[in-house]
């Protein structure tokens, strides 16, 4: 009785914030969500809840993935890509052992973690969600070329995240040394397999909703793909999260193809995700801040705080290293400053920290509260100073 009433509850919190909310395009929904979550923890009714890391995995990702990848847009995608192929993947790695040798150094002075705990809380605050921000962005920078690098980086860089996490997490758990050959070993395992299995759930959609003209069997048939892909490449060992995104950016380059069933699908099949996606949406950062509240009580405040501008400066250096060395990229903006700025700025953590982190939590093997502490301060951080901020940083850099 109290599951049905607690959905019933966070369900209507949602509807009630979306329709207050008169003005998303700027102040971003979610970091009003997750607050609220924060305060529903202090009722009875949400007392105690616990949510295990497979609920957000396994229900919540594939989906809002898949709704991101397939509504990217296949002409930004093929500009850009090589730029966010290289910054979800060895940008990654950079910015993971940069900001883990960071945290180590910090953390000395404080609250010593030693390396193998450091990098694995590095890897949980990398991977980065624009679900807050990308609306903003393209609604203050013009063109959306820096909007378009952001959504696209995060798409991706969950994969990368979740191999890193992995690896520093069995590290944690058995004792062993950073092995640069295992790493890429499983690096290229996880990540090869995943976009295999996503390239051929992505082909099987693109065409075989010519079969049937009944929009109801297309729509399932993209539920079958988003969640089929995900487990499947799980199943299999792969990367759950880079099948979703890569099937997801096969239906986009086929609806760049003009034809009238395919405008018809992408017509329909908006109908259905444009209403799931935001319940999904509202429904996890509001669980988010129920399942972090209680570990938001304790006095390395001003830690997680440090932490937090280490990510910052992490994913800066990565950046302007990334765009500095290859002078094609660098001509794609008139400012390049102001753009690594704002790439640096948009660079939030969310729903994806938030599952490696309650990955952590069950493990059971990670035997210091404190790092759950900062972890969960860090995320809330970020999420909620680089969703607020990143509209007046857009307007200041664009009057400057």
């Amino acid at each position: 009785m109290h599951l049905y009433l607690r959905l019933i509850v966070l369900l209507l919190v949602s509807i009630i914030v979306y329709i207050i909310d008169v003005k998303k395009k700027y102040f971003p929904v979610p970091v009003i969500l997750v607050v609220i979550g924060i305060g529903l923890s202090f009722l009875s009714l949400f007392s105690g809840l616990s949510i295990s890391k497979n609920i957000l995995y396994y229900i919540f990702i594939p989906g809002l993935l898949f709704v991101s990848a397939y509504q990217f847009s296949a002409k930004a995608f093929k500009k850009n890509a090589s730029l966010m192929i290289t910054l979800s993947t060895v940008g990654m790695v950079g910015t993971v052992l940069l900001l883990g040798a960071g945290i180590f150094w910090i953390t000395s002075f404080f609250h010593p973690l030693p390396w193998s705990l450091s990098f694995l809380l590095a890897s949980i605050l990398v991977p980065t969600d624009p679900v807050s921000v990308v609306s903003i962005l393209k609604n203050s920078t013009k063109p959306d070329e820096v909007a378009d690098i952001v959504e696209g980086e995060s798409m991706l860089n969950d994969g990368t995240s979740i191999v890193m996490f992995t690896i520093f997490l069995s590290m944690v758990e058995t004792g062993n040394a950073f092995s640069v050959l295992n790493f890429l070993e499983s690096f290229i395992f996880v990540s090869l397999g995943g976009v295999i299995v996503g390239l051929i759930f992505g082909w099987i959609l693109s065409h075989a909703i010519h079969i049937t003209s009944h929009h109801e069997y297309q729509i399932m048939l993209s539920i079958f793909i988003a969640y089929g892909s995900f487990m499947l490449a799980e199943e299999l060992g792969f990367s759950g999260v880079l099948a979703t995104v890569v099937s997801g950016i096969m239906l986009s380059f086929g609806f760049s193809k003009k034809n009238v069933k395919g405008e018809e699908f992408r017509v329909a099949l908006g109908g259905f995700w444009n209403v799931v996606n935001p319940i999904l949406m509202s429904i996890l950062f509001l669980l988010i801040g129920i399942q972090s509240a209680p570990y938001l009580y304790f006095n390395y405040w001003y830690l997680a705080f440090m932490i937090f501008i280490l990510s910052i400066l992490a994913r800066f250096i990565v950046l302007g290293c990334t765009l500095y060395l290859i002078p094609k990229w660098k001509k794609r903006f008139k400012n390049l400053s102001s753009a690594l700025l704002v790439l640096s700025w948009a660079g939030i953590k969310g729903s994806m920290s938030v599952v490696l982190l309650l990955w952590t939590i069950d493990s059971a093997l990670v035997e210091d509260p404190i790092l759950i502490s900062i972890a969960f301060a860090s995320i809330l951080i970020s999420f909620i100073l680089q969703s607020l901020g990143i509209y007046p940083l857009t307007k200041i850099l664009k009057r400057k």
